[in-house]
């Protein structure tokens, strides 16, 4: 394996459990406001939301749009009569709160810390990431967060990995290693700016889509740090 020096994380569903964590939120939500709180909302908001973030990273709609058409066509596809925008702030501030790292996250980041010099690169809003940030007990692993609302440019831009090059000292492309979970922000985006990539896929079903190669691919925190330790 090549040597590397940085490492270039994606925060949800790579070091943070975004998915226990909106669902977490959610469930809150949705008491609040009389909507069943079950694996058929919960599920069917996810998806929902996935599909808006792939406009997103296509340039397909603005994020602020997003924040509250994810909720207008929830509530829309179950015929609910709920105020979508008041809801779509109460999930934001949720949120904000829950921070659930992914299984083995904690120890694999203070071991690596020691060995590498560790970013945090996500497309996640930014007061929402700020504040579940900080509420990380790995924060100190890592030496900036760099969201992609705060740089206007959004994975898998080259633009937005241009301007992390240029705010981390002595960036060296063929010494760093870009981990994430998405195929389409992450893995394409490490592709699109020439840095080498690990894909993070704890399903052994998950297939590459053709045209798109990683570097590396691990299932969990254990087989990273078989790679990276």
């Amino acid at each position: 394996m090549k040597r590397y020096e940085i490492l270039l994380f994606d925060a949800d569903n790579t070091v943070l459990d975004f998915t226990a964590a909106e669902a977490a939120a959610l469930k809150r939500v949705f008491h609040t406001y009389d909507i069943p709180a079950n694996d058929e909302t919960i599920s069917t908001y996810a998806k929902i939301n996935d599909g808006l973030w792939k406009m997103l990273e296509r340039g397909e709609i603005e994020k602020d749009r997003l924040r509250y058409r994810r909720f207008e066509d929830f509530l829309q596809h179950f015929g609910y009569d709920r105020p979508a925008r008041e809801i779509a702030d109460a999930y934001t501030a949720a949120l904000s709160e829950e921070c659930i790292l992914m299984p083995g996250m904690a120890e694999l980041c203070r071991k690596l810390s020691a060995r590498y010099r560790m970013y945090i690169v996500t497309n996640g809003i930014g007061s929402v990431q700020r504040s579940r940030w900080a509420r990380a007990e790995i924060r100190d692993c890592f030496l900036d967060l760099f969201i992609s609302e705060e740089l206007g440019y959004e994975k898998p831009a080259r633009e937005y990995f241009d301007l992390v090059a240029e705010r981390i000292p002595d960036f060296d492309r063929e010494k760093a290693l870009l981990i994430g979970d998405s195929l389409s922000s992450d893995m394409r985006g490490g592709q699109n700016a020439g840095i080498d990539t690990c894909w993070f896929c704890p399903s052994a079903e998950a297939k590459l889509p053709e045209g798109l190669t990683v570097t590396y691919t691990v299932r969990n925190a254990e087989e990273l740090y078989a790679l990276l330790g």
